[in-house]
């Protein structure tokens, strides 16, 4: 038998969605559970001093798993029993990783991907500027910064920039092949040049830095081997870029080229310069970052350079440095890359949970306030309120129904809403557009919280639940 009993606390909205998330969690972690389903619709409005007067806590519990979303001093429920008392997660559907029980394990995180994070047309910049782009790339998980030449004249001031960058603690490799800007780079502190082909590699010897060698001619991988020769005879530490092509441009040749690279050269130090990809695709970047990743990874390339210029790719550094993680623990482990690193799913959310008709019909016939409850299913839009369910793909419409029952023929029953002031109105359309666009993408809508964008989530404060009293006793008749 379980030695431990977990006493979930909830409100009648979320209780059939927490029930199978529960019993499911319960069989694979171990333990005994029940569930109290307080008198209360929604849980987000508890507070642990409403709790306390209301619940019902059986004897043989050793732990008592509150909403997230109960804000305030756990105290008075604690009082009730010998029991321990904590929050759980705000979202349900984060009690597997509560209970530890993620598919990653303890070791996920680890990563051996470099991200080379380049500052574009740095020449043209303020050295303010740059080194605002450098900390804004540092912190998203940049390992170098790398300056970002362009053709032409060589850049008076490529030593001061590098300077000014490794003044402020970074690491800096400078992009370009003319000598010229990379000698007073390497000067400066550059510790890696990128890029060395026949053209400058004769003076690479003396720039006392490491470099990233790539053909003259990118088809056949001319002149990679004499660069590569050359470089390691005069002791030059050197990673080797095969030049990955836009697709329709060789993408799928230019792949080849770096498994050809990966044969000749077994032991190398490679890097992949995955802006090619990410800038010119038309494709959100988090896909095309972690399909290129985990292409690295078991090749053995182990950095990578990236931009984020272009607006559908402006994430990419975040982008990668996520990737290379769930890369590398999926390598590791020899599994998939699902179900481990949530952060990534953006655009849609992995699973969309329900109510059904039968439960919301059943909710509005309950309720008792003055509230009305929002919730997004079977492609429409549903208004919830004491004796009143509407539905429908269009808010408007939505709208229109609650304030003219029957509007555009429809069966409507409900006298005329008249608790619809100016801010409440506000306060329903915008939830209601939040539940159209997870309608339109897929995803979960639960009134008064954020919609799950991953890494990129904003979290949302519910001005709406900070207004609200206390919940009331006659919330429960």
């Amino acid at each position: 038998m379980p030695e431990e009993h977990i006493h979930f606390v909830t409100g009648r909205l979320a209780e059939h969605a927490l029930r199978p998330v529960v019993a499911s969690l319960a069989q694979r972690a171990g333990f005994d559970y029940s569930v109290e389903v307080l008198p209360i619709t929604v849980a987000a409005l508890m507070t642990p001093a409403w709790i306390a007067k209301h619940i019902h806590i059986p004897q043989a519990v050793t732990r008592v798993i509150v909403p997230g979303c109960c804000d305030g001093d756990l105290a008075p429920i604690a009082a009730h029993t010998t029991a321990q008392v904590e929050r759980g997660p705000r979202d349900l559907r984060q009690l597997d990783e509560f209970f530890g029980q993620s598919r990653r394990g303890d070791d996920y995180g680890d990563y051996d991907i470099e991200i080379v994070a380049e500052v574009n047309h740095a020449p043209r910049l303020t050295l303010a500027d740059i080194l605002a782009q450098a900390r804004e790339l540092r912190a998203a998980g940049a390992d170098l910064i790398d300056v970002g030449c362009d053709p032409g004249e060589p850049w008076s001031g490529v030593g001061d920039c590098v300077r000014a960058l490794k003044a402020e603690g970074h690491r800096v490799s400078i992009d370009s092949l003319n000598p010229a800007e990379i000698e007073p780079a390497a000067r400066a502190g550059a510790e890696l040049v990128l890029s060395v082909n026949a053209s400058n590699r004769a003076a690479a010897i003396d720039w006392g830095c490491e470099v990233v060698a790539i053909p003259d001619d990118f088809p056949t991988l001319g002149g990679l081997e004499e660069t590569v020769e050359l470089l390691a005879a005069a002791g030059v530490r050197l990673r080797i870029d095969p030049v990955i092509e836009p697709i329709g441009c060789g993408f799928a040749a230019s792949l080849g080229r770096y498994l050809e690279v990966r044969r000749r050269f077994p032991d190398a130090e490679m890097l992949m310069g995955i802006g090619n990809l990410t800038e010119l695709t038309d494709a959100d970047s988090a896909g095309v970052n972690v399909l290129l990743l985990g292409f690295c990874q078991e090749l053995g390339i182990r950095s990578v350079l990236t931009t984020q210029v272009i607006n559908w790719s402006r994430t990419s550094v975040r982008e990668c440095d996520l990737a290379r993680r769930l890369v590398h623990y999926a390598a590791r482990h020899r599994i998939p890359p699902k179900h481990l690193e949530p952060r990534l799913v953006t655009l849609r959310d992995p699973k969309v949970h329900e109510f059904g008709v039968e439960n919301l019909a059943q909710l509005a016939a309950q309720i008792k306030d003055n509230n009305y409850r929002i919730f997004a299913e079977n492609g429409q839009v549903h208004l919830v309120g004491a004796g009143l369910h509407l539905a429908d793909g269009d808010p408007f419409l939505i709208f229109e129904r609650l304030l003219h029952p029957g509007f555009g023929g429809a069966a409507d029953t409900h006298s005329p809403a008249k608790n619809i002031d100016p801010s409440h109105a506000f306060y329903l359309g915008y939830e209601m557009a939040k539940a159209a666009i997870a309608l339109a993408l897929s995803k979960e809508y639960r009134q008064d919280e954020a919609l799950d964008w991953g890494y990129l989530t904003v979290p949302e404060e519910s001005h709406r639940l900070r207004k609200s009293a206390s919940p009331r006793e006659g919330d429960a008749k």
